[in-house]
């Protein structure tokens, strides 16, 4: 292939992620198919500017609009507030640009299921994507600890702990959608998708524990303070939820954005019928698995991830060299390529993206009546 032309549509934090994954795709898959940076579009005055000038981008511009369609222009990264997802990204599918899209894909099902069009959708799951959860999966699979019978999956931070936090978009109805079930809650959604199947009813409960912010001033961008008028929040800082598994396991998932003491504490526990395998991010390169013949009083050992785990190999030579958040990106970014270069999907897809949806507004329904969920086959 020649070089793929790529836009970046909203330039914070994850703008930048992504921008930064194409750049280092080469140096960890010579193979991989080649990118120019084209264009970055960013609302805020001169935020595209800046980023053109540090990334390369050829061109940058305040309307995402002026991506749409352009000739150079053969994929999207789509980076922007949850409440765009949808516009924006029916825009390009439908323009036949290949999309990389953060999740959660819009404020429902119904929004992610309006992205159409016979292009390649990629969505940033990218903690499926750590060489220690393939190699869980794939121990999973291989019956290394039995049946499966429960599992515990949190995704707890503190990003929202201050209580003069701003109020910014993500703590808006409208423009956020449901809160933190989207934001950290899909995550956990695809992880136990991807390391145990389906799930066929759940049970629920949310909550809203800081109940007013301080509304910015300015643009924000990540975590920031805030200064404004008091202002409502209107989505929730609190999930959990009791999920039945299509295999019949049951599995606990909590999610919050104001547990102060905990940064970035995700991960799991899965426990079978002859061991358990146990992972944190913050630990990313190591998982905790027991399984044997001995049922009670079974050790725990550590493994260290290593080059025939995942994606690790293309990163590092030898087991228990830290990689980072970083990294999962570049790994997403190169299935993206693929993808596009060989016609296949690779990595997560627009599907999962639609079934986590199903799930969130699943564990909507369920916190607003307090009654057990069967999902739509």
């Amino acid at each position: 292939m020649t070089a793929l032309g790529v836009g970046v549509v909203g330039f914070g934090w994850m703008g930048r992620v992504h921008t930064q994954a194409y750049a280092r795709v080469p140096h960890h898959y010579p193979d991989a198919p080649r990118v120019l940076l084209v264009a970055v579009a960013d609302d805020v005055p001169g935020r595209a500017r800046e980023a053109a000038g540090r990334y390369g981008f050829t061109a940058a511009t305040e309307d995402w609009r002026d991506l749409v369609g352009d000739p150079r222009i053969q994929a999207v990264s789509i980076t922007v507030p949850n409440f765009l997802h949808r516009e924006v990204g029916a825009a390009f599918a439908a323009a036949g640009q290949h999309i990389w899209i953060e999740k959660p894909v819009g404020l429902s099902a119904a929004d992610a299921r309006a992205i159409v069009g016979d292009v390649q959708v990629a969505v940033g799951f990218n903690y499926r994507n750590a060489p220690a959860v393939e190699k869980a999966r794939e121990l999973l699979l291989a019956g290394q600890i039995g049946n499966i019978t429960h599992a515990r999956f949190r995704f707890l931070s503190d990003y929202a702990a201050h209580p003069l936090g701003a109020l910014s978009w993500r703590f808006e109805r409208e423009r956020g959608g449901n809160g933190v079930l989207g934001d950290l809650g899909s995550h956990g959604v695809d992880l136990i998708r991807y390391l145990l199947g389906e799930i066929d009813a759940l049970v629920a409960d949310t909550a809203v524990f800081i109940a007013e912010r301080p509304r910015p001033t300015a643009a924000t961008a990540g975590h920031q303070r805030g200064s404004g008028a008091p202002g409502p929040v209107q989505n929730e800082d609190y999930l959990g939820a009791l999920l039945r598994m299509s295999s019949g396991a049951r599995v606990t998932l909590e999610a919050s954005r104001v547990a102060v003491a905990e940064q970035n504490a995700y991960g799991f526990e899965i426990h079978g019928t002859r061991g358990a395998i146990g992972w944190d991010f913050r630990r990313m390169g190591e998982l905790a698995v027991a399984a044997g013949e001995s049922y009670q009083d079974e050790p725990v050992r550590t493994r260290f991830t290593g080059p025939p785990d995942g994606e690790f190999g293309a990163f590092q030579p030898g087991a228990g060299i830290p990689m980072g958040y970083d990294d999962l990106k570049v790994i997403e970014a190169h299935r993206f390529l693929r993808s596009i270069a060989t016609g296949t999907p690779q990595g997560a897809t627009l599907a999962d993206a639609i079934r986590c949806a199903e799930v969130l507004d699943g564990i909507a329904r369920s916190a607003e009546t307090g009654a057990w969920i069967t999902l739509p086959a």
